[in-house]
């Protein structure tokens, strides 16, 4: 029994300290929240890029041109690269795997199905040179366009992670800082969610002490999937009136932190 009781008493002492560490775990904050926007819309500089700079917060833009309007929005990315916003990687054609319900809109010649491992891996790196023109900046994350992580069987990312510091996926989890896995980075994925449904997202995180990255498309408009202004503004006001628990980064920062305690944790 006395043993018993020693084991439970240990047990609630180390258990305590990994409570304790991952409390401050994320930069000294409860969590960590990412804001992540993709396909490099028009209302990421209207609508997004205004609403974070007013709530004093920084985003992620996983930027493409499937849509031919990158050379228009050249200035626009340059000034908010100069603020502090992430631009980053969604490839050059946001090529995705078609032929299946809900992918009709994959045209042929950006139908992964068709593409070879090099053409997609040529395809990012290509988008690195541009980004870098555009900001100047050598390191990148990366987001698999509609998630699709494979080129036939091959996961393609593995030829590219000496450029990349991280890539996201689609797929929705909240991992601790152990668990989370560089190369594949989970997300929750918005689409009409209220802003109080949103702030529940975030409170789960800081419960559980996890990673929680949203991904938008439209903000207020321009794309099927669609996140209402209001809602975006509460959201970004709760994370603003929470900073002290709650570390709002770029995606980049938060995964250059995640590498350096995975490192020093597996040495």
């Amino acid at each position: 029994m006395k043993k018993t009781i020693l084991a439970l008493s240990l047990f609630a002492l180390v258990q305590g300290k990994v409570n304790a560490q991952t409390a401050t775990t994320w930069n000294g904050k409860s969590c960590a929240v990412v804001l992540t926007y993709d396909d490099g819309l028009n209302v990421d500089l209207t609508n997004a890029i205004p609403a974070l700079d007013s709530a004093g917060l920084k985003g992620t833009f996983y930027i493409s041109d499937y849509a031919n309007q990158l050379n228009k929005q050249i200035a626009g990315w340059r000034k908010a690269a100069a603020k502090g916003h992430e631009l980053a990687n969604h490839t050059i054609w946001h090529a995705c795997e078609g032929g299946r319900p809900g992918r009709e809109f994959v045209k042929g010649d950006y139908d992964l199905r068709y593409y070879t491992v090099r053409r997609a891996t040529d395809e990012a790196r290509g988008m690195n040179n541009i980004l870098k023109a555009i900001d100047g900046k050598d390191k990148r994350t990366f987001a698999f366009p509609c998630g699709d992580t494979k080129i036939h069987d091959t996961v393609y990312i593995e030829g590219l992670k000496d450029d990349f510091v991280a890539a996201r996926g689609v797929h929705g989890d909240m991992p601790t800082i152990d668990k989370a896995n560089l190369y594949d980075l989970p997300c929750y994925m918005i689409n009409g969610q209220s802003g109080a449904e949103m702030i529940t997202l975030v409170k789960q995180a800081m419960q559980t002490h996890t990673l929680l990255v949203f991904l938008f498309h439209g903000v207020g408009g321009e794309h099927g999937l669609n996140v209402s202004l209001p809602a975006h503004r509460q959201l970004l006001q709760f994370l603003k009136a929470n900073q002290k628990q709650i570390w709002v980064a770029p995606m980049l920062d938060v995964a250059e932190y995640i590498k350096t305690h995975q490192s020093k944790k597996s040495s």
